[in-house]
């Protein structure tokens, strides 16, 4: 693929954290291409919700981490947003073990915030799960507890 951009990581985040070692430790990258966000993942089997089978939770936190960081498609690293609502509906279920794509797009901006959306692909194409999220800017506490952790953020 052309036109590849990794984005940065954390050092703690339960996603993307590179030192956290009960992390998923995902990497995404900006496809300009397609304008979506996409990462690769194999869910560990220690995350099942059934064996053989993904919790929920854990695609939805897969799904919003992906989907929060389509904003940041333009490479603009410090546009951070938080959640303010998610709303996942699951196609199939999620298989642990597998190779897996998440991707992610912005759908529209707002004045208070950015829609965005996302699935949870097999590798054949199969969605296993989608999801819609309304993103916006941090509070100013959240923003001013982020600061200590800049340095950590970036591209590894």
């Amino acid at each position: 693929m052309k036109n590849l951009s990794k984005q940065p990581s954390s050092r703690t985040c339960f996603l993307c954290g590179k030192q956290n070692d009960d992390g998923l430790k995902m990497e995404w990258y900006n496809n300009l291409e397609t304008g979506q966000v996409e990462g690769t993942i194999r869910i560990p089997e220690q995350f099942n919700g059934y064996p053989g089978i993904a919790h929920g939770g854990i695609v939805a936190a897969i799904m919003d981490e992906t989907m929060g960081r389509a904003v940041m498609i333009d490479g603009d690293f410090d546009n951070l947003f938080v959640t303010l609502k998610l709303e996942m509906t699951y196609r199939n279920f999620t298989p642990t073990n597998t190779p897996l794509k998440a991707v992610a797009w912005i759908v529209r901006r707002g004045s208070r915030g950015v829609r965005v959306a996302g699935e949870l692909r097999l590798s054949d194409g199969t969605v296993t799960a989608e999801g819609a999220a309304l993103v916006v800017r941090p509070p100013e506490e959240v923003s001013r507890r982020w600061e200590p952790e800049r340095p950590f953020w970036k591209v590894y």
